[in-house]
């Protein structure tokens, strides 16, 4: 996928920076051509909820957050992102005492 259509899915403007971002998560994460078509997937299906796929401002990954309103609908949403983890071997890391998530790669 081309960056500026990437970026522009996830709704971000394109900018230089936006795109010099995307190149070193796109740079980091691993098997990033097997994660992508997935991320994007991921991204619409959890706007309904409130949460989305993102870059991170601390790391060069791409980040999941969860913000879901209630206990229960932040459990159904994790346990979206848990399952869509697994389905498509792609390795997440949780922030602590968030209900975000780094994007590491893809586990062959």
């Amino acid at each position: 996928m081309h960056i500026e259509a990437l970026l522009t899915q996830l709704d971000y403007t394109v900018s230089p920076s936006s795109r010099a971002q995307l190149e070193r998560v796109i740079a980091n994460t691993i098997g990033f051509d097997h994660v992508e078509k997935h991320l994007v997937t991921l991204n619409d299906a959890l706007k309904t909820h409130h949460s989305f796929v993102a870059l991170s401002s601390n790391k060069d990954y791409f980040k999941i957050k969860n913000e879901a309103q209630g206990s229960e609908m932040i459990d159904e949403v994790n346990e979206m992102i848990a399952k869509w983890s697994e389905k498509y071997k792609i390795t997440l890391e949780k922030v602590p005492h968030k209900n975000t998530y780094y994007v590491l790669g893809y586990k062959s």
